[in-house]
């Protein structure tokens, strides 16, 4: 086994930056350097994807940004002692010590036990003393390779795969036994950590704790005997609990991994108080998801009710996708006359009794039936999925028959929506009521199911879904009647939304308004299709134009970026936004709003020249879904070389950044 990080991998008292992505950037480069990665941009881009989805500062002036890449050709460590500490995230302000930890996708089991014992080690202070003091970067090597060295586990600490212990003795010991469960996206720091933040609170206030670590080290589940006596279980994790219905009727703590290691003296008061309260939020019977249980703590009801509808829009998206491209093809086949005789060409045809028309007009039934089918499925698979975001798997089967309601009585996505969210409200809080063992197996598959449906699909078909279609039918004829200055400013604003945070949560608003609006598109109703259109266009500006820009003037831009750049051209054309993140993660205050200026006015001509798209994704790849494609085309064009002379210009003569010597630090 090679060596998990070596002087070439250290870099002491530099100044890598002001920014997280720039100190990312420079460990990258020394990891890529040493032979341990294959490229810059494939690993840069896992890790900043990786700081997106929490961020990696720690208490006690740490950072530990880490990724799973398949760049990385062996696990290593790279490390930087920084001469201007950067805020990372973590609460008690910016990081000096910063460990980036990169390990290839198929990382054999013995190399991330020790990648995660080092994580755990930075938890303890006369170890991150040691690295404040080191005087060389042979020194640094020595005290980490002291800490992943295979040594016993210490008594009270969490084994890497397996399970903890806290102390038994004190005020609670006699009557309250936690467990918990702590697990990250990667599996390789956050987990370690916050098991071990988490038994050290527990020590500290007398609890019995027992941690089950669910990390790319393996994991030992828990006893039933010790969940079984367990009190509480607190779940520290920003995915989903392997065997959650082991905990099935525990009161329940849940939160982020990171507030494991920032607060975890106050989930464990959190976990005794919800101990005895009976009114506390447990886990669900059976198969079952604790309501909210990957919520942030303090996470009010607009959040929840945000995160509900993107989850299920994401959900929803593939029949969208599938039917939308299929109704193409049946168009491109059997042109738009199709509609009036597809049913029955599918029905009374064959490959040996052709109909009128040929091959052509019967494949184009069958591919426009298949696409019109998948596309019935919008509404209730929107509805089913916001009830599981709610409610986990209890919650679809009445959301997916609220929106299946919904849709019988043209409510529309509108109708979805309400009643997803109104099965998965009922789902969970009938999930919660607090039932004898006996019944408990019930509950997921026969007792949530039963009266949500009843509840949600009731109300409905009785109070909501009249005045919601209603409803429906006015947006519809709204959008339908946008022409001219209307039609145009909704493109603008789209176009900006789709710009402003590049696949963050407003970007996913304006696309969710788009895909959601899919379902109602007729040929006599196009209003749907021209949003898509606007949505999809310009959203592929923001890559296009920094990759156009990298063109134009590589001075302006680091090497990294304008490798950055040649992978932006594909991932423009092929509407993935995200393409330009590493731009906008080095530089947002000049990037962001380029990409907003020619995002919106792409996305205004779209909508002024009436461009359609009956595919909800694929960017130029998807041409024969979308009408007038050359004006489709040259509104990008038009938007791309708006946004790409911005951010040049801005580059150029508004506050520029301090150079890096990048010889002098290739050098150090």
């Amino acid at each position: 086994m090679s060596a998990l990080i070596t002087p070439e991998l250290v870099a002491l008292d530099s100044n890598l930056g002001a920014e997280p992505s720039t100190v990312i950037r420079h460990l990258v480069e020394l990891v890529v350097a040493s032979g341990r990665a294959t490229e810059v941009d494939g690993l840069l881009k896992d890790a900043l994807a990786r700081e997106a989805k929490t961020a990696t500062g720690i208490p006690g002036g740490l950072a530990i940004p880490h990724c799973r890449s398949t760049a990385v050709t062996e696990p290593t460590l790279a490390f930087a002692r920084l001469a201007s500490p950067v805020d990372f995230g973590s609460k008690d302000g910016p990081a000096d010590l910063v460990f980036f930890i990169a390990a290839p996708d198929g990382a054999d089991q013995e190399h991330l036990k020790l990648l995660a014992k080092l994580a755990r080690s930075l938890m303890k202070k006369d170890f991150t003393a040691s690295l404040r003091s080191a005087g060389s970067a042979a020194e640094i090597v020595q005290l980490v390779s002291a800490v992943v060295a295979p040594v016993p586990v210490a008594a009270g600490s969490v084994p890497a795969e397996g399970t903890g212990t806290g102390t038994s003795s004190g005020a609670h010991s006699a009557t309250k036994r936690l467990v918990a469960v702590t697990a990250c996206p990667t599996g390789i720091a956050h987990t370690y950590m916050a098991a071990d933040a988490l038994v050290a609170a527990a020590k500290e206030a007398g609890v019995d704790l027992q941690v089950e670590t669910q990390g790319s080290a393996g994991a030992t589940p828990l006893a039933a005997s010790i969940i079984a006596a367990a009190d509480a279980v607190i779940f520290a994790v920003d995915v989903d609990v392997r065997g959650r219905e082991r905990f099935a009727g525990l009161p329940v703590i849940s939160s982020p991994v990171k507030r494991g290691i920032d607060e975890p003296a106050k989930m464990i008061q959190e976990a005794l108080a919800a101990s005895e309260n009976p009114n506390a939020r447990r886990v669900a019977g059976g198969s079952g998801a604790v309501a909210d249980e990957s919520t942030e703590a303090g996470e009010h009801f607009g959040q929840k009710v945000k995160r509900a509808l993107l989850t299920g829009v994401s959900y929803m998206i593939p029949f969208v996708a599938g039917g939308g491209l299929l109704i193409a093809l049946g168009f491109l086949l059997g042109g738009y006359q199709i509609t009036d005789v597809a049913d029955d060409v599918v029905l009374n045809n064959s490959f040996g009794n052709l109909p009128e028309g040929g091959l052509l007009i019967y494949l184009g039934a069958v591919f426009f039936k298949i696409g019109a089918l998948s596309m019935g499925f919008l509404v209730p698979a929107l509805a089913g999925y916001i009830a599981f975001a709610i409610a986990d798997r209890p919650g679809i089967a009445p959301g997916f028959v609220a929106g299946a309601v919904a849709g019988f009585m043209g409510a529309g996505t509108l109708g979805g929506i309400v009643g997803g969210l109104l099965a998965g409200v009922v789902a969970a809080a009938i999930g919660r009521l607090s039932v004898p063992r006996w019944l408990r197996s019930l509950m997921p598959v026969v007792i949530i199911p039963l009266v949500a449906s009843i509840v949600a699909s009731g109300l409905m078909f009785l109070v909501l879904g009249g005045p919601i279609a209603l409803l429906t039918v006015g947006l519809s004829d709204f959008l339908n009647g946008l022409t001219g200055a209307s039609a145009i400013l909704l493109g603008v604003i789209l176009g900006l939304m789709m710009a402003f945070d590049l696949g963050g949560p407003v970007n996913k608003v304006a696309y969710a308004f788009a895909v959601a609006g899919l379902g109602a598109a007729t040929l006599a109703n196009q209003a749907p299709w021209q949003i898509m259109a606007a949505v999809m266009a310009a959203g592929m500006v923001p890559p296009l134009a920094m990759a156009l820009a990298t063109v134009l003037d590589k001075k302006l831009f680091t090497l990294a970026e304008r490798e950055n750049g040649k992978a932006a051209w594909l991932l423009g054309a092929s509407f993935i936004s995200e393409g330009a993140i590493p731009f906008a993660a080095a530089d947002v205050f000049r990037v962001i709003p380029a990409s907003m200026l020619g995002a919106a006015v792409t996305g205004g001509l779209s909508m002024m020249w009436g461009v359609t798209s009956k595919a909800p994704h694929g960017g130029v790849f998807v041409f024969f879904a979308i009408d007038n494609f050359l004006l489709f085309v040259l509104s990008i064009v038009i938007g791309t070389v708006i946004s790409a002379f911005a951010v040049v210009a801005l580059k150029r003569y508004v506050v520029r950044k301090p150079k890096v010597d990048e010889a002098a630090l290739a050098t150090a």
